[in-house]
This record gives structure tokens, sequence and C-alpha cells, in this order.
């Protein structure tokens, strides 16, 4: 029987690395990702409507680079909820308190699971792929602009490196003006948030902590 040819999971993951809050490609393109608070745009009247669409689009014809608009849509996990209110009933010293504090245990713990309810977290993907020149076999970021006089391959690289992180930076402040503009809030994710980001979506089964807007 011929064996089979598997590959590794990381073989199918696309980033090399996460560094400085930048994700890094295996084509050493560089990403970096901006969650953003969401709009009840029906609740606003027809004026703010027509307002934040106008805003909207002049965002978009400002962009002289591509980005990426990524939903994340992942079932409520209720149980670190649960566990709060376990703990306050055992704190209850009134009887009565009890009581209602049970009641209202079950009732959530019923309802959420009869009923799909659903967190929606929004992320604007923005890239940079530094214009690459010369590879050798320097690696990511190794040849892009040929070596320097004077300096070692690791240090070329951590400057190329720093270099191309200015311009990504640089367009990551475009798409946060532009969405304050709109009155959307954003904040960008750091290394860990990514690392975790990308750990959720490679395991929809997992229920660690979710990320918020401050």
């Amino acid at each position: 029987m011929p064996a089979i040819n598997s590959k590794p999971t990381q073989a199918f993951v696309p980033i090399k690395e996460v560094r400085d809050g930048v994700a890094i490609l295996k084509d050493s393109s560089m990403r970096a990702i901006v969650m953003a608070s969401s709009l009840n745009f029906a609740l606003k009247s027809e004026e703010n409507q027509q307002a934040i669409i106008l805003q909207f689009q002049n965002f978009l014809n400002s962009l002289d680079f591509t980005a990426q608009i990524f939903l994340q849509s992942r079932r409520l996990d209720i149980r670190p909820y649960l566990s709060l209110l376990e703990q306050r009933f055992k704190e209850q010293t009134s009887e009565l308190m009890k009581v209602q504090t049970r009641e209202y245990i079950e009732f959530i713990r019923s309802f959420t699971e009869n009923s799909n309810i659903m967190t929606k977290t929004f992320f604007v993907v923005v890239p940079y792929a530094p214009a690459v020149l010369s590879l050798g076999n320097s690696g990511a970021f190794g040849g892009v602009f040929g070596k320097k006089s004077g300096t070692s391959g690791t240090e070329e690289q951590v400057n190329a490196f720093e270099e191309h992180k200015s311009q990504l930076d640089q367009r990551v402040s475009v798409v946060e003006q532009g969405l304050a503009r709109c009155g959307i809030r954003t904040a960008r994710l750091g290394t860990e948030e990514i690392i975790e980001l990308f750990y959720k979506l490679f395991n929809p089964g997992s229920t660690d902590k979710a990320m918020h807007i401050a």
C-alpha cells in the first residue's frame, strides 16, 4: 500500500511569524489587524445614516492600498458568566435572593441552550508588501535593498523590518482615522492578540476570553 503524502498543519498556515504586532506571511508580505466596533445603523436617523455613508465612501476613496474587512462570528460562550452567577449565589445571605439568583441562572442556561446566540467581531486587515529586489539566501527582509556596507545580515534584516513596519503603521493610521470619522472605534491588535485570533480561527472549538475595544 503506497504511503500517504501527508503535510503538517503548519504547511496550511500562511503566517511565517508574528512580530511587534505584525503578521509576516511566508511571502514576506506584512499584515496589521485592526479591530473595529460596530454601529447600530438602523437606529440612526436618516440624516445620520446619510452622513455615515458619505464618510465611509470618502474613507474608501481615500485609500491607495487594498484592505480586507473580516467578520468573525462565534457562538457566545456563556459559561464564564454562569460561573460568576454561581459565585454570587454562594455569597448570598438572603434566602429570597438565593432563590431568585438560582431561577435566573436556570433561565440563562435554558435560554442559551435553546438559542444560537452569536457574537460578531469586526476586523480590518491592512497589508504591506515590501518591494523585493534581490532575495538571495538571507530570508525574509534579508535582501530587500541589497546588503549595506558595514552592517551584518541580522542588523540589515532588523533595519528593513523597522522601515517596512513604519510604512505599514502609516497605512494603519489612515484606516483608523477614516473609521473614526464614521463613528467607529478601533484598536490595533498586538502580537499576543494576533496569535490568539489565529489560534481561534484554526481551533473553532476553543473558548478563550474574547477581545475587547477599550
